[in-house]
């Protein structure tokens, strides 16, 4: 509970430090209602019946149309911000409400101003969750806090002198990152309708196009570090938090201060999957399927990959994804097998027991992870600094479907600056 809390304040604070100096004066301020319409998908079997889901926002952003920063024109004046809101999910009994805290960026699409990509990244809290007891039938969230996620494509289609009116749709996602089972989460698919209040507060400075600098094309190489402990948990009958012990590397490249792409590598330490190897729990034991996992406990308790990277740079803050191929993840064959087949697994497995079957989509997520997250460089990146340190928070997952939340912490070293024709 204490780490969800400290991920729902680094969430909440990281876009605003994306600026430094005086640069929040020249980025027009805007205040968002917003209100969406939409389905909550069935999160499991014998999911409570829902209405029309309902959600509420309420978004304070900054325009960076006049922001003189490098990131801000190399990304064609985005706007970022943080989003606060509330969502029925269509049935107060089960469901509940969920309060959300979101950072969030929006782009220009498709070359047109009148449409915007938006993206956010946040938390929320659950006033309902599974229990086995009162609440059996939504198997959707076992946490107070969850991550939560959001991409939406908006429409402008009226403008006045101090309001857009904008029309959308889009997917949310809320999910606790595999900290505590069951975590089958909410996707939801919604319609909104918003009113973009355009600078109520007259705080933001014009700066003249041409007193806006005409950056050159860069581009330099970089070498990458990084420290991380994750938490996750193993399966319903291990259901206890544990630590995933992360070291990784990468080489690439930044353009233009704003953009990188790397490749890089991983190496994790489940605890989990050691323990119970140790432990000589069920599927370990002689005769049994893992019984060779007693020969080298460590060794098949870890997870080695290779990873392609790519970021994006708001000064200060980073937007993370990567996408990677695990050539050495053994004991997940071990976590499929007790989590995939009948529903509660026991902690002593009969050898008569229906386990998850290996099948392709076992085969595609144990070889393919995926990690997003936002990071915060002690150095704005604006000025390519030759060393940095960085901290991060990430959801990890195999193919989408999440593995352990994670903290992190990074170092950075550049080289090479140098101009691109």
């Amino acid at each position: 509970m204490k780490k969800q809390l400290t991920f729902f304040l680094l969430f909440s604070t990281l876009i605003g430090v994306a600026q430094t100096g005086d640069h929040w004066k020249k980025s027009a301020l805007s205040i968002t209602p917003e209100i969406l319409m939409g389905r909550t998908m069935e999160s499991n079997d014998g999911f409570p019946e829902t209405k029309l889901q309902k959600q509420a926002i309420l978004s304070f952003g900054r325009n960076h149309q006049n922001d003189p920063q490098q990131w801000a024109q190399r990304l064609k004046k985005p706007k970022t911000g943080l989003s606060i809101g509330i969502t029925d999910f269509g049935n107060l009994d089960s469901l509940g409400l969920a309060f959300t805290a979101m950072p969030f960026i929006e782009f220009r699409a498709f070359g047109n101003d009148r449409w915007k990509i938006h993206t956010g990244m946040g938390a929320s809290y659950f006033t309902k969750k599974f229990d086995t007891e009162t609440n059996p039938s939504n198997q959707a969230v076992t946490t107070d806090i969850t991550w939560a996620f959001r991409l939406y494509l908006f429409y402008q289609f009226l403008s006045t002198k101090n309001i857009d009116w904008r029309t959308g749709i889009g997917y949310s996602h809320h999910s606790n990152g595999h900290t505590r089972l069951l975590n089958q989460g909410y996707n939801s698919f919604l319609v909104s309708l918003s009113a973009d209040i355009k600078n109520p507060l007259k705080r933001s400075e014009f700066i003249p196009s041409e007193n806006i600098p005409q950056y050159k094309k860069t581009v330099y190489d970089y070498v990458a570090v990084r420290a991380g402990l994750g938490r996750n948990v193993f399966a319903l009958a291990f259901n206890d938090k544990k630590n995933v012990y992360t070291i990784a590397g990468e080489y690439g490249k930044v353009y233009n201060n704003t953009f990188k792409i790397g490749v890089g590598f991983y190496y994790r330490f489940y605890q989990h999957y050691y323990d119970y190897i140790e432990g000589n729990e069920s599927l370990v034991q002689p005769g049994r399927e893992f019984d060779y996992f007693r020969s080298n406990p460590w060794y098949y308790a870890t997870n080695l990959g290779l990873s392609l990277h790519g970021e994006v740079f708001l000064n200060h803050v980073g937007i993370d994804l990567q996408l990677g191929i695990n050539f050495h993840k053994p004991a997940y064959k071990m976590e499929w097998r007790i989590n995939e087949g009948w529903d509660n697994t026991p902690r002593d497995i009969p050898t008569t027991w229906v386990l998850g079957e290996l099948d392709g989509s076992y085969k595609k997520k144990n070889r393919i992870s995926s990690r997003l997250g936002l990071k915060y460089y002690f150095i704005g990146m604006e000025k390519a600094p030759q060393n940095n340190f960085y901290l991060g928070a990430s959801l990890n997952a195999n193919l989408g479907q999440a593995d352990f939340s994670e903290f992190s912490l990074g170092y950075v070293h550049s080289f090479n600056f140098r101009e691109r024709k």
